[in-house]
């Protein structure tokens, strides 16, 4: 069983019910998201050890994201809790059958103050896996000190570095991101990308849609492993000697919120396994199926026992 070890934001999470604009009484859902705690969960899920680090109020929707976190099996000892400032809210309605909109309450939220005091040197140098997303170096000067420190740490105690880009553009104009997301993804060895942060990262000339050629330069950075990240048609996976296209499993999408780091968990849960590059990406596009086929941001995750369930011929598992 290996550990994994991540940093990042939680935030409580009202989704709004139905379909259109939010209306007076209308029905809604608590619960709580963060890219990292998803990934996480995920982890969790599958059957290894998952450490979350973070910074939350002392507030109520704190100690229900804490409580959730440890129901879930993640070890969330080191959280740090503020007094002064309350927990980050996020709000998520179906505007059309086909469109969410999020919308983010963080920036007077704990989660901004993460700083490098809040990493726990202990824990990840002694994991298996720290894992990091572009999220939280976007959230301001203290989380990205604490990026850094988590970094160092990791990178001192011969701690394999896995970053999942996830570019938020509300948080940073893409001229700034791009520098910053450029270095992180060098200094990692498992990089994560969509097509479109693929291109942001890599800066060079037009390279298209073509997730090998994305990659290639992607791997030039410095790291040894890239998965770009194709949503509904799969991913593309190399460490520079094998490359392979794994399709996405045909499931019907309820949710697509969360998808990316439901795959991201399943694919670093085989690496954790020892699984090769197509037992980790099948692994990640089974739980991104889970995840996208169900409602919420990581409550769809599946445990190892159904991994089998998508396979049930006529949907029906007996």
């Amino acid at each position: 069983m290996g550990e994994l070890v991540t940093l990042g934001e939680a935030m409580a999470v009202t989704r709004v019910s139905g379909i259109g604009p939010p209306s007076p009484g209308a029905a809604a859902t608590l619960s709580y998201a963060g890219a990292e705690a998803t990934v996480a969960i995920g982890v969790a899920r599958l059957g290894h050890r998952a450490t979350w680090l973070g910074r939350l109020g002392r507030d109520a929707a704190a100690d229900m994201i804490l409580t959730s976190l440890r129901g879930e099996g993640v070890d969330v000892s080191r959280t740090v809790r503020d007094d002064d400032r309350p927990t980050g809210q996020m709000t998520r309605h179906r505007r059309t059958a086909d469109r969410v909109v999020v919308a983010y309450h963080r920036m007077d939220g704990a989660g901004v103050r993460l700083s490098p005091g809040d990493v726990a040197a202990e824990a990840i140098s002694s994991a298996d896996v720290l894992h990091l997303t572009g999220i939280t170096p976007a959230l301001g000067p203290g989380p990205a000190a604490a990026v850094e420190r988590a970094l160092a740490v990791a990178e001192q105690a011969g701690v394999p570095v896995s970053f999942d880009v996830n570019y938020r553009s509300l948080l940073w104009p893409p001229e700034r991101a791009g520098e910053v997301l450029r270095r992180l993804a060098g200094r990692a060895e498992v990089v994560f990308a969509g097509l479109e942060e693929a291109r942001l990262v890599v800066n060079g000339p037009p390279a298209g849609d073509d997730p090998a050629v994305l990659a290639r330069l992607l791997l030039e950075l410095g790291p040894r492993e890239v998965v770009i990240k194709l949503g509904s048609e799969g991913a593309y996976v190399t460490d520079g000697d094998e490359a392979l296209r794994v399709p996405a499993r045909q499931v019907t999408e309820v949710d697509p919120v969360g998808a990316g780091d439901a795959f991201v968990a399943g694919y670093l849960a085989g690496r954790l396994d020892g699984l090769g590059l197509a037992g980790r990406a099948e692994l990640g596009v089974t739980c991104g199926a889970f995840a996208v086929a169900t409602w919420g941001d990581w409550e769809g995750l599946p445990r190892r026992r159904e991994l089998d369930l998508l396979a049930a011929g006529d949907g029906v598992a007996r």
